[in-house]
């Protein structure tokens, strides 16, 4: 947007960057700066206007932008470009993704590369690894309190090593995904370091106080992250004299976005990671970004601000680069960190829908798609062009946040229903086969959340245990409706490594001490490839797991009306035990799927006859087609009958029309 004050700004701006950048071919990168200029520059001045270095701060920041550019190989820019034209190109129903730790998947980033088939093998092509930068050795939050946001952690290799697997990834049309952790460095960063000597200028890096009097103010309403392993925001550091910010453990201590050098730098940092070929940057704790006495300090207005500053950066650099918002808050305020344009997500393309995983195991527990159902109709539209990351586990836990308003809706008690998912989910309530861990026991509120692998939480690990077939067969089926709901439902799905050959919980945690409270740890496992090789063997859980995946994932690809373009419409059924979506293509005629899942223990039925006209699909005039399974479902009295944990991805046309 042109604006005469803030383009009289750029010139002055421009004039003041040092020479040898001036001395550069900048064609492109003046283009996106001048496109982008208006925003960044009313952003900053909302953020640091009153400062008297104002100016001087954004000549700091546009130099870093332009040294960005001009580093940014050239192999990136011509991505950059093709990118740019095709601005939908990351809502195609085409990405597949994986999380996984490089160690735990792999060994190492060498190994990932040695592993690459085995991720084409399942059809992935967008894979997050875990964090990998430099961190201490033992108090690390699993790879999120970074001590050098420039280097790679030399237990899983190089940064040349890093760049090998970018390079080989891009050559099979492969994503990579990387983790940015930008609330907070761990005490062991340079930074740290530097504050806790003395050095005022890196004390302003962070929230340091001679005494409780501001942390008071601040903990009056701010909750604890942590309460079991970290209670309190403020972590007193005797070599410092000062008590220090550390909203989530004692050792990671939060930086302080009201210093625009600390903005700066981070930005400095996305680009630094965009420029060894990242595709998509996880931003980590985004909702902890602004701190304000007298709030929670979570998803402050301010927050957002900065986001949208770091996407506009972003875009003038690198505008082929993704953000995915690590935002794990209510579904009011996650749908705000794609931005509030009307269309275009000006702070994050992508973000974790944490709502829809949650609600999907209350499903699991209570063996109906009630709550399922209530929470998504609460579950706010999001942008145009912004999508979904849908999971069914990641490395964190499973949180019980759903609208109290939902749960009373559907006839439970919030605070008794919560105790019983999380009685079910580890194995405390009668009958229940999960084999889950309590995570974050608040002993003031009596929350819990919930850690556990997929296969142990559905019952497949007590199954096999007693050597039962019939509960072997339900926990598989059941493994695989939970991922043909997140395959199905809109946005990118992203597997969690490990679920693809039902991964157990692993306990070995418990022997270091450095992850022993941590219960988060049992589902953060090491792959045995022994054991993944039993996906070559008929009739085993790896086989039945990684083949029903492969499958599904393949004809997801080859779906349309799975690309993600808000064409999901929520259907009523009269049957608790089902849940009903459809999946409509925009443009395409003939293209709709009504994708069905049944939770419960027994065969349910649903009444096609009455679903009516829904998009361009009549169900019930014509044979109906599974096209997951590639199978004509039972029809009885005009009634489709779903086994027991099974889903359907349907349409009434022939199987070969769609496919």
């Amino acid at each position: 947007m042109y604006e005469q004050v803030s383009h009289a700004l750029l010139n002055d701006v421009l004039d003041e960057l040092r020479p040898e950048i001036s001395a550069e071919d900048l064609r492109h990168f003046y283009t996106r700066l001048g496109a982008n200029f208006y925003a960044i520059h009313t952003l900053f001045h909302q953020l640091y206007g009153r400062r008297e270095d104002f100016k001087e701060q954004l000549v700091h920041l546009t130099e870093r932008l332009a040294q960005a550019y001009i580093d940014r190989p050239a192999e990136l820019k011509r991505l950059d470009m093709a990118r740019e034209e095709d601005h939908n190109w990351f809502l195609s129903q085409e990405w597949v993704g994986m999380a996984l730790y490089a160690d735990g998947f792999a060994g190492d980033l060498k190994g990932m590369q040695g592993r690459l088939g085995y991720l084409s093998e399942l059809g992935v092509n967008m894979v997050h690894v875990m964090p990998i930068l430099k961190c201490p050795e033992g108090a690390s939050d699993g790879g999120y309190a970074i001590s050098n946001f420039r280097d790679i952690d030399p237990r899983v290799g190089a940064l040349s090593d890093l760049c090998e697997l970018a390079a080989a990834m891009r050559s099979r049309g492969m994503l990579l995904t990387l983790d940015v952790v930008v609330n907070h460095t761990s005490e062991e960063h340079p930074w740290a370091q530097q504050a806790r000597a003395g050095d005022p200028t890196y004390q302003g890096y962070y929230f340091c106080f001679p005494n409780r009097d501001i942390p008071d103010m601040f903990e009056e309403t701010m909750p604890e992250i942590f309460p079991e392993t970290a209670p309190g925001n403020f972590t007193w550091d005797e070599p410092m004299g000062r008590w220090v910010m550390t909203v989530f453990n004692s050792y990671q201590w939060d930086l302080n976005y009201t210093n625009p050098a600390v903005f700066i730098e981070m930005v400095d940092i996305l680009l630094f990671w965009a420029n060894r070929g990242a595709d998509i940057l996880r931003l980590d704790a985004v909702a902890f970004l602004w701190k304000k006495i007298g709030t929670s300090s979570q998803n402050e207005r301010e927050a957002h601000l900065i986001l949208q500053m770091m996407k506009d950066c972003c875009q003038v650099v690198a505008p082929g680069v993704l953000f995915i918002a690590e935002a794990i808050v209510a579904p009011s305020e996650i749908i705000k960190y794609f931005g509030e344009d009307a269309v275009i997500a000006k702070e994050c393309e992508i973000a974790y829908n944490a709502t829809f995983m949650a609600l999907l195991w209350d499903a699991v527990a209570t063996k109906n798609a009630r709550l399922l159902s209530q929470g998504l109709k609460s579950l706010p539209n999001k942008l145009d062009r912004a999508t979904w990351l849908n999971y069914v586990r990641c490395h964190d836990d499973i949180g019980l946040g759903f609208d109290d308003a939902d749960i009373r809706a559907c006839g439970y008690e919030p605070y008794a229903h919560r105790r019983f998912l999380v009685d079910w989910l580890t194995g405390r309530f009668d009958d229940s086969p999960a084999r889950g861990r309590p995570f974050g026991v608040n002993p003031k509120t009596g929350d819990a959340r919930i850690a556990g692998a997929l296969a142990s939480l559905v019952g497949l690990e007590t199954a096999l245990g007693r050597d039962d077939r019939e509960a072997i067969d339900r926990a598989v089926d059941l493994i695989l409706t939970l991922h043909g709901m997140i395959l199905a439902f809109g946005g990118i799905p992203l597997i969690w490594y490990g679920d693809e050959i039902a991964t157990f919980n692993d306990d070995s945690f418990l022997q270091d001490p450095s992850k022993a409270a941590d219960s988060r740890w049992v589902h953060r496992p090491r792959i045995d490839w022994e054991r993944a090789e039993r996906r070559h063997t008929r009739g085993t859980a790896e086989q039945r797991v990684f083949d029903g995946l492969k499958r599904l994932i393949a004809v997801r690809k080859t779906i349309p009306a799975f690309a993600d373009f808000n064409n999901r419409e929520l259907i009523d059924v009269d049957n608790p035990h089902l849940f009903a979506f459809l999946r409509t293509h925009p443009t395409l005629q003939g293209e709709s799927v009504l994708v069905v899942a049944n939770f419960d223990a027994g065969p349910q039925y649903l009444d096609l006859d009455n679903l009516g006209s829904r998009g361009r699909v009549r169900f019930g005039l014509g044979p109906v087609q599974d096209l997951a399974n590639r199978e004509s479902p039972a029809v009885f009295n005009g009634r489709l009958v779903i086994p027991p944990f099974r889903y359907y991805w349907l349409t009434d046309q022939r199987l070969g029309a769609v496919l």
